[in-house]
């Protein structure tokens, strides 16, 4: 009987996928609701085939050294900035993503915040369970409308583009920035105008991230451009957190720069600034940007679909993000 490929699971997975996943692979996974420690992934991976890895799992030079037998590395997740890119390809090892499945339950998540972050939803929700209501009143918990407003998107990818076109069903002007602009095609499919960041900042009412984290993006939002911003507009980050310096955020809000912000996603994950907690004007949900039954399952069988290419058919897979390994 042949012996099957040994696949680590730094977390379980959907149903769907760890059926099929057992079916093709000698399995090896963290059963623990929590990140896997490094000590243990350093030394669970050494004779490994495959590693199916969360965007918290930081697959650094010093990880993929320890793996003799790697053959591909598949992140659950659609951002790979946890993966040394360029050690995996030296070592001829394709990493994988889990691209567009998760697109539109971010862009539904990105509104959600939006809207609530406008209409003071979270705060209005405390206020009842205090027992606090005791009637209307035309000053109660006023917020601010969301249609007719300006949205300035940062990163006009497939996640920008989805809630872009949400933002024209409120009847949103959508200013763009990113550092190409895009073909006019695609800017009329939602009337989006292309602009320079900081002409972004200063008329946006509302701004939403959705750039990737690399060097040019890291506290690409700091003191300086959060005092470009109106006093009365709103920071919905569904990105990554180190986007955003998130000191200099904690001082915007205090200050009264913006009006209020929406995080997703913290610059110290799962750590995030304690001040931040004590503000009614922030709004804080701990990443759930694909959680979705619909979007995790989907993700799930991508990972699947990636590592079964590789392991089991000899084949690149599918959604390799670096196939100059191929060349």
């Amino acid at each position: 009987m042949t012996e099957k490929p040994k696949v680590l699971l730094t977390r379980m997975l959907p149903a769907k996928a760890m059926e099929l996943l057992h079916k093709y692979f000698d399995l090896h996974v963290n059963r623990e609701n929590k990140i896997m420690s490094r000590e243990s992934l350093k030394d669970k991976i050494r004779d490994m085939d495959g590693l199916v890895c969360l965007l918290t799992d930081k697959i650094d030079a010093a990880i993929i050294a320890r793996a003799l037998r790697l053959r591909v590395i598949a992140n659950y997740a659609v951002g790979y900035d946890n993966i040394d890119l360029v050690e995996a390809s030296k070592r001829k090892i394709p990493v994988t993503n889990t691209p567009d499945v998760l697109t539109e339950a971010t862009a539904d998540l990105t509104f959600g915040l939006l809207v609530a972050a406008a209409r003071r939803i979270v705060e209005a929700d405390h206020f009842m369970r205090a027992g606090k209501f005791d009637g209307w009143g035309p000053g109660l918990l006023l917020g601010t409308d969301i249609h007719g407003k300006i949205l300035g998107i940062i990163g006009m990818g497939r996640i920008g583009r989805a809630v872009a076109r949400r933002a024209r069903g409120f009847n949103m002007r959508i200013l763009y920035s990113d550092v190409a602009r895009l073909p006019v095609e695609s800017e009329e499919e939602f009337e989006g105008s292309y602009c320079p960041l900081q002409e972004l900042l200063e008329k946006s009412d509302f701004v939403t991230i959705h750039a990737p984290l690399n060097e040019g993006t890291h506290h690409l939002l700091s003191t300086a451009e959060f005092k470009l911003m109106k006093k009365t507009a709103y920071l919905i980050n569904v990105a990554r957190g180190p986007i955003i310096d998130e000191q200099a955020l904690v001082g915007a809000l205090k200050n009264g720069d913006i009006a209020g912000c929406a995080l997703d996603v913290y610059e110290r994950e799962p750590d995030l600034t304690p001040e931040l907690l004590r503000m009614p004007n922030a709004i804080l949900v701990p990443h759930i940007g694909s959680a979705s039954i619909e979007a995790r399952t989907s993700m799930a069988m991508i990972v699947t679909e990636n590592i079964i290419a590789v392991l089991v058919n000899g084949q690149r897979p599918p959604n390799a993000v670096n196939p100059q390994i191929y060349e």
